[in-house]
């Protein structure tokens, strides 16, 4: 039977990974001085502090202007709560929203807006921008012509209705290529002993085609000096890692001795030398310094190659000891919008890039430690009753569904009230610490962690322990102003131990920079 979802309370809300948050610092100071303006205004002079629908709206967008999205979305609500039949008041919570990458909210917002006025253009642009957001371009396109059709001579949606029909026609041939191509693998068509490595490269090569420890180390050191592995080697990698993956369970179940201990980190999104820090942190991988990896490796930062080809390397040297886990972007629909699969084409070829969608179509789902603590990417499951036996037996050889369990350990969230709600990223769903008690107790596990979302500190304990999230990003997108953060795991106790790090210094070159052009020019 279906859960029922229900809209949480704008209190309830999360920061969803590249939303800005609390901990941005280069806002903080303009929104709390606006805050305390704000008390004072309403507790001295005599005021009631009650302000009318307009007012709100206002006081909304001098958050908006200092980028403080949080406190916008909770005044445009308070506006809305006054006056609900009011377009542009969902329309300008819809761009917050759109801010924040509440994609499902800003979705329904700008619907909301053009069903109260069919006129409200802004409307249009705003359903188009989250529905692009989403990967659903056709719908986008729809919402492009109309805003072409009304406003002819406005260049800015011109450029965006032509971007979005050349990517819809771009993904109906790419489809019409994959119905050619059925259940060929890009491995089937390559030649690679027959590519030669130029005398003038001068960086790492894999031993008789195996990953050395003397490789790896060269390689770390090859890519900080933003240079490029040659195409041979990141193709016998590739082949190798995909040979590997492919024989790994969706669940996979590890055990940890008393004397051990264990690494988990959460969402690297291509920062490439901030992942380094990591190692030099916590020490490089090895037998004795195992890792879990827990997703979403690539898009965003603009070394998402260097990022992954590192992370398959200490896979393919320390197979038992090293592990990856998928996350909602090492999925194609992501990768063509957010950065990778146009950083893989600007770097090697489209070619390299479907090798990596089919080595991430085998990456595992989900990890149990000592049959106590499951590791995923997203969250829990948008209905009740999911055992360890269904994660195992999902056939995840493929682009995740819009719905079910494979979806939710990919995209879901937690929230602090019980039940389920509608997920704010339009995707899944959000769970409640009453969701999180009944599946922990009915497959006898002690607490889950998961990724997917910036927290401030870098992670974040909700569900009274139940529920821990990593997110191993500082600094996210260069403007979030978030500590990264670590876990160890001792087989001993099993109990969480924190380590906090904070962005280091990186090349000249921004995030976003391989990202689709619509999402580079930004969302009106």
């Amino acid at each position: 039977m279906a859960a029922t979802l229900h809209p949480p309370p704008i209190a309830s809300l999360n920061v969803v990974a590249g939303c800005r948050s609390p901990g941005d610092a280069r806002r903080v100071t303009g929104s709390v001085k606006m805050a305390e303006g704000e008390r004072a205004a309403d507790t001295g002079g005599g005021e009631t502090g009650e302000k009318t629908a307009e007012e709100l709206k206002e006081k909304a967008n001098e958050y908006f202007r200092v980028k403080d999205y949080d406190r916008a979305v909770e005044y445009y609500t308070k506006a809305i709560a006054l006056n609900p039949d009011t377009a542009i008041y969902y329309g300008n919570r819809s761009l917050a929203y759109l801010r924040t990458e509440c994609y499902g909210y800003a979705l329904a917002d700008a619907s909301q807006a053009i069903q109260l006025d069919a006129k409200y253009i802004k409307g249009y642009y705003r359903r188009a921008a989250s529905n692009m957001a989403l990967g659903k371009l056709k719908a986008a396109l729809k919402d492009y012509e109309t805003v072409v059709k009304v406003r002819p001579h406005d260049k800015d949606a011109q450029m965006k209705f032509q971007e979005c029909s050349k990517m819809v026609r771009q993904k109906a041939f790419e489809r019409a290529i994959a119905c050619d191509s059925n259940n060929r693998s890009v491995v089937d068509s390559l030649n690679i002993e027959g590519m030669t490595i130029e005398d003038e490269y001068t960086g790492p090569q894999l031993q008789d085609g195996k990953v050395t420890l003397d490789f790896m180390i060269e390689l770390m050191k090859f890519y900080k000096d933003q240079k490029r592995l040659h195409r041979k080697c990141v193709y016998q990698m590739l082949v190798q890692m995909k040979e590997i993956l492919s024989k790994l369970p969706s669940l996979v179940e590890i055990t940890l001795d008393k004397s051990e201990q264990v690494t988990v980190c959460g969402d690297t999104h291509g920062q490439f030398y901030d992942f380094m820090n990591i190692f030099q942190l916590n020490g490089l991988p090895s037998e004795s310094n195992p890792y879990i990896f827990n997703g979403d490796f690539v898009d965003r930062g603009s070394f998402s190659v260097e990022v992954i080809v590192t992370l398959c390397g200490f896979k393919l040297l320390y197979p038992a000891h090293f592990h990856l886990l998928r996350g909602n972007h090492e999925t194609d629909t992501m990768n063509q919008m957010y950065g990778f699969e146009g950083e893989v084409k600007a770097k090697y070829s489209n070619q390299m890039f479907q090798l990596f969608s089919e080595v991430f179509q085998w990456l595992p789902l989900a990890m149990c430690i000592n049959n106590r603590v499951l590791i995923m990417h997203g969250g829990l499951f948008s209905e009740d009753g999911v055992t360890l036996d269904q994660i195992r037996n999902i056939e995840r050889n493929r682009q995740p569904p819009d719905s079910g369990p494979m979806c939710d350990l990919l995209w879901s969230d937690p929230q602090p009230q019980d039940g389920r709600s509608t997920s704010k990223r339009g995707v899944s769903c959000q769970f409640g610490p009453d969701v999180s008690r009944r599946f922990l107790k009915e497959n006898g596990l002690d607490y889950i962690i998961r990724s997917h979302e910036v927290k401030p500190e870098g992670y974040e304990v909700c569900h009274d322990g139940l529920c821990v999230t990593v997110f191993s990003a500082p600094n996210y997108c260069d403007q979030m102003g978030n500590k990264g953060a670590y876990i160890h795991l001792s087989g001993s106790d099993l109990k969480p131990k924190f380590h906090q790090f904070e962005a280091v210094p990186h090349p000249n070159v921004k995030p976003m920079m391989y990202a689709n052009s619509l999402l580079q020019m930004g969302m009106m």
